[in-house]
């Protein structure tokens, strides 16, 4: 019984395999052959797509700052060229200068001296001047018209140095009101050296009288005078008077 069974159900399975096996090994085989030849062409076709965007040159441009990127594009429609009509005008005519001799050129505005007229052009004789003024020419001016302003700047090499400060006289009401005070006086100092002129540069702000025996005193103080291209000028000169009780005392 059990064999009968066994060759019944044995020999039917093994007949039907038998019979599709051609079948199912060549769709097998056209599966795995087209599953290699789909992988096969699309590495073909990735590779000659990389190889195209290779080939082509990219530009790339670095942006780093805000200002890289430039003005924003206008909206405004640029204003039409309005045509200008040029006026007629006539070409001037230029044509080529022709050489002529010199005494053809007139020119009326240019007067030309003859020899006669030179000659007779004298410069003035120094020397018969100095002969006339009687060997030697003076020159007469005042000297206060070489005494400088007093806020005139005069460049010299040596500055003016006081050599003799006379001590002013102390005002005597300031001195029995046990008052001080502080002076700035400005001196016009001579080629010799003395004070030609004094001013109050700075007043003491009081009516006691320092004022007053300070430019008094300024006109009795000697000076080395101020040295200009080696010789002597005047200059405006400004220094501090002190008013003290240990000095008046």
């Amino acid at each position: 019984m059990a064999r009968a069974l066994t060759g019944m159900y044995g020999g039917y399975g093994a007949f039907e395999m038998k019979s599709k096996y051609q079948r199912n090994m060549f769709m097998g085989t056209m599966l795995v052959v087209l599953l290699v030849a789909v992988i096969v062409g699309a590495t073909f076709l990735y590779k000659v797509m990389q190889s195209s965007d290779d080939d082509i040159p990219m530009q790339v441009t670095i942006i780093k700052t805000v200002a890289d990127l430039g003005p924003p594009p206008t909206i405004s429609k640029p204003k039409p060229q309005v045509q200008v009509a040029q006026p007629n005008r006539a070409a001037p005519k230029v044509g080529i200068p022709k050489p002529v001799a010199d005494d053809e050129v007139v020119d009326d505005d240019v007067v030309i001296a003859s020899k006669d007229e030179l000659a007779q052009i004298v410069a003035p004789d120094i020397n018969q001047e100095i002969e006339d003024a009687g060997g030697e020419i003076v020159v007469d001016i005042p000297d206060e018209e070489y005494m400088p302003a007093i806020d005139e700047f005069v460049p010299v090499e040596i500055p003016a140095e006081m050599i003799y400060e006379h001590t002013p006289e102390y005002p005597r009401l300031a001195k029995q009101a046990g008052m001080e005070a502080v002076v700035w006086v400005k001196a016009l100092v001579n080629k010799d050296g003395t004070v030609k002129k004094a001013v109050i540069f700075k007043s003491s702000g009081s009516k006691a009288g320092f004022d007053e025996a300070a430019v008094a005193a300024a006109y009795k103080c000697k000076y080395k005078p101020a040295i200009q291209n080696g010789r002597p000028v005047a200059i405006w000169v400004a220094y501090q008077v002190e008013f003290t009780l240990t000095d008046a005392n």
